[in-house]
């Protein structure tokens, strides 16, 4: 092997890059073909790995000093549970490249937790981008979100709960309100679409104040929020393991609840923003 070419592993710090040279996709060919036959692994047989996606957005990743993976990463589109990078100086074309990175990583390459990668040349400087993408699960439209939120709601109000320091007994079920369930959307929407959180819109208004818009007769009004989570079921628990929250999800004097979330198409996180409505009724 040339003594020119020089391995660097590299975890922590990436650049943005701009066009993809070109014939960059060769080296993640042959990290796959790898993947399938790894032959031996620091000196004992090593088991294959599935093949990896070809990710265009990782080959967009320009590995450089002053930028951390995690905001590279995200620059160039791409949410990432776990990513790692490998820079290769001095190789004239991606099989001396890969003779190098299959010799010194071969760990990191057929690593069961990847599941894409991204590779870049430039003159005789290679990287390769191995990465997890976030995976977010999908969510039902928000009306059979917001019911699927009232039913564990009152799974969990048929129960005694303490909630920080108060105590709770068991609590009638809560039944669904569209009128409070347009209003949740309402917030959420809001919240999504303005990038903000808090029980006060810009313009003032307050839960109180949402649900009389939304048409609905009150004496008693609440509302819990949250930010983040990706299903159902996560939004619920953490109601659940926030005091407030959790006494508003008790409290035996609401009888009606709607509840809704939103995602701004434009939020390339695709964060949802949940709403929970309570009320009693006049």
């Amino acid at each position: 092997m040339p003594d020119a070419i020089r391995p660097v592993a590299f975890v922590a710090v990436l650049a943005a890059a701009a066009a993809v040279p070109a014939h960059a996709d060769e080296l993640a060919d042959l990290i796959n073909a790898y993947r399938a036959a790894p032959g031996d692994c620091d000196g004992r047989p090593a088991a294959p790995a599935g093949r990896l996606a070809v990710e265009p957005a990782l080959a967009r990743i320009r590995i450089g000093p002053g930028t951390f993976l995690e905001s590279a990463l995200r620059n160039a589109g791409y949410e990432a549970a776990h990513a790692e990078a490998i820079t290769v100086a001095g190789a004239p074309d991606a099989r001396a490249a890969m003779d190098v990175i299959g010799q010194k990583y071969c760990r990191t390459l057929r690593a069961a937790e990847f599941a894409a990668v991204g590779t870049a040349h430039i003159g005789d400087d290679w990287q390769i981008v191995l990465a997890q993408p976030v995976v977010i699960p999908p969510l039902p439209d928000w009306p059979n979100a917001g019911r699927d939120i009232l039913a564990l709601v009152n799974a969990a109000r048929a129960r005694p709960r303490t909630c920080g320091t108060q105590a709770f007994g068991p609590a009638g079920p809560l039944t669904w309100n569209p009128l409070l369930g347009q209003a949740a959307l309402a917030h959420s929407a809001d919240m999504a679409h303005q990038h903000y959180f808090n029980h006060k819109q810009p313009d003032g208004s307050l839960p109180a104040d949402r649900a009389t818009k939304a048409g609905y007769r009150w004496v008693r009004v609440g509302e819990n929020i949250a930010a983040g989570q990706r299903t159902v079921d996560e939004a619920v628990a953490s109601w659940l393991d926030s005091p407030g929250h959790c006494a508003n999800i008790m409290n035996p004097a609401f009888t009606e609840m709607g509840a809704a979330y939103a995602i701004d198409p434009r939020n390339r996180n695709r964060t949802a923003y949940w709403t929970q409505v309570f009320g009693a009724p006049r």
